[in-house]
């Protein structure tokens, strides 16, 4: 019987192979001229390669072997959930603001390597084949009008308004013919894709939107399953919907009191408009933006590493850029390739924007650099003797990577790096986003009321204003910023929780480890055992950990 390394290795390959755009952001050479098949057989040769590793699978679940078992389950949970994926038909509506295959498409250029001949032509012929890969997502789309399963009406707008930029002017692959040092090489090339993505935003606009319903919400059954998937973990709507206002009115009153700091007397909406226009608390360019970041990401590197945190030296680098235009606005982090010669990097996608108010980029900067993605990426990625390729390299879940970063930034401010009161205050006005979020994605797909005792529109159904209303009055969000945050929601169910319950699950944890462990608690050792085994769902995680924390204690293992 083959080991289960090898067999891990193996669906990573043929993975890649089915899906070279998974390639190149894994930095797997050898793919990055081929786009994948977007069509429904291409679908189905997928489920074809995960439901036969599956299977493959399942004879390690119960190795003797801790770390055979472990392997097994976390990457059987992992292909039950693709499996789970394709038999609801959601990539026949995978159309969203953000985070579906158009997106895809899009940004990949942006990690394509572009140092050498080779690597520019890999691009050019990229970019000739885009109308044929946006031919295969079309079929997809068209198979799902057909069997009645479409996006929203609101996420196929998006859609079209972000395929008409790409097309345009000022398009972001712009980019790519001004830094190609081959002034010809692209011309054509970048003219033909403009013209494929055009022709889809057309068909988008004129085709598919009149069969796309008006409803946004997605209703308890699919919203539960797409938590679970997203979350990695049974997920109570109803018991996290209250939670979430517990979570409002406790972060509110603490931004209270910040707020007092920063300017005596006034309100909490006197203190952020403050922060936002006050210009000796901003940078004034990108370039300004990109330098404090890394400027705090450096610093804070250099101070924990070896004290709360193990740092491998293969991404003690982190590099800072400013995302092309045309992208949903915010902040995100993109992993190292799998032989670490592309570091991990923390890019921005500002907009228009010129200036920058940087009371919440100091804790938005640990959050998705050092000690949040980055390390809670790399770290696993660094893990070859322990865990699998295919668990480093494919296995991600919003409740443990979101989790993660969330309890980052709160460990940050505990360790005083949040050292003046204003970013003390971002990092709440952070955190009052992300409790902001459940209600907001709860509420909305379950169509649920707002509360009385609420912040504001207390009793009214939900719908995408008061959504709005609440990302931009009670989560101190830009109208835009609100507006886009309440669609990419709309579109991606069951995401936008996992930032708070991942961080709930993961504080359960430390306070159980602390308890357990009285004065022989280590930070150190709990933030190890919590990377070094890799991404999985919360509730295996959390069997794995209480067993450690047992392991330690001297004690019987209690699974909760």
């Amino acid at each position: 019987m083959d080991s289960i390394d090898d067999l891990s290795s193996r669906l990573v390959d043929e993975l890649a192979a089915l899906d070279p755009v998974l390639a190149t952001e894994l930095g797997i050479p050898g793919y990055d001229h081929l786009w994948p098949d977007m069509s429904p057989d291409g679908f189905e040769a997928r489920r074809d390669l995960f439901q036969r590793y599956r299977w493959s699978f399942e004879p390690y679940l119960g190795d003797r072997d801790a770390r055979t078992a472990l392997a097994a389950g976390v990457l059987c949970d992992w292909l039950d959930e693709r499996l789970r994926h394709l038999s609801a038909g959601e990539h026949f509506r995978s159309l969203r603001h953000i985070a579906s295959p158009f997106q895809e498409i899009r940004e990949i250029f942006d990690q394509m390597p572009k140092h050498t001949n080779e690597d520019w032509e890999a691009v050019a012929s990229r970019l000739r084949a885009v109308g044929d890969v946006l031919g295969g997502y079309r079929s997809t789309l068209s198979e799902g009008i057909r069997l009645g399963l479409t996006a929203a009406r609101r996420q196929v707008e998006s859609v079209v308004r972000q395929a008409e930029h790409l097309a345009g002017p000022e398009s972001a692959w712009n980019l790519l013919a001004t830094s190609c040092p081959d002034d010809q090489l692209l011309d054509r090339p970048l003219r033909s894709a403009k013209e494929a993505v055009a022709e889809f935003a057309r068909w988008l606009r004129d085709d598919y939107l009149p069969e796309a319903p008006t409803r946004d919400a997605v209703g308890g059954e699919r919203y539960e399953r797409e938590a679970d998937r997203l979350v990695g973990g049974r997920v109570d709507p109803v018991e996290t919907y209250e939670w979430g206002w517990e979570e409002i009115a406790r972060i509110r009153s603490e931004m209270s009191r910040t707020a007092e700091e920063i300017q005596p007397g006034a309100r909490i909406e006197e203190v952020a408009e403050l922060l936002e226009t006050d210009p000796d608390r901003a940078v004034h360019s990108p370039e300004d933006l990109v330098a404090f970041v890394e400027n705090r990401l450096n610093e804070a590197l250099e101070r924990l590493d070896g004290q709360h945190f193990d740092v491998p030296d293969q991404i003690k680098k982190v590099t800072v850029h400013i995302a092309p235009p045309g992208g949903a606005l915010g902040a995100y982090y993109l992993p190292p390739s799998e032989d670490f010669t592309r570091p991990g990097s923390v890019w921005y996608s500002v907009g228009s924007r010129r200036s920058f108010p940087v009371y919440q980029e100091v804790s938005t900067a640990y959050h998705e650099g050092f000690p949040g993605h980055h390390l809670q990426v790399g770290t696993a990625m660094v893990q070859a003797d322990r865990l699998t390729r295919a668990h480093r390299l494919l296995v991600w879940y919003s409740g443990y990577g979101e989790g993660w970063a969330l309890y980052a930034e709160r460990v940050m401010e505990q360790l005083g790096f949040l050292e003046k009161p204003e970013y003390r205050f971002g990092y709440l006005a952070s955190q009052i986003l992300r409790a902001v979020r459940v209600v907001v994605d709860i509420g909305l797909h379950l169509e649920l009321s707002i509360p009385e005792g609420a912040p504001l529109l207390e009793g009214r159904p939900w719908d995408y204003e008061a959504a709005v209303d609440y990302v931009e009055r009670v989560a101190l969000q830009p109208r835009d910023v609100a507006a886009s945050e309440v669609t990419r929601y709309l579109g991606w169910p069951g995401q936008a929780i996992s930032y708070k319950v991942g961080e709930r699950a993961l504080l359960d944890l430390r306070e159980l480890a602390e308890s357990r462990l009285g004065e022989g608690f280590d930070p150190r050792w709990f933030h190890r055992v919590l990377l070094v085994n890799g991404e999985m769902r919360l509730d295996r995680l959390r069997r794995l950990v209480l067993s450690e924390i047992s392991s330690r204690a001297g004690e019987e293992s209690d699974t909760g």
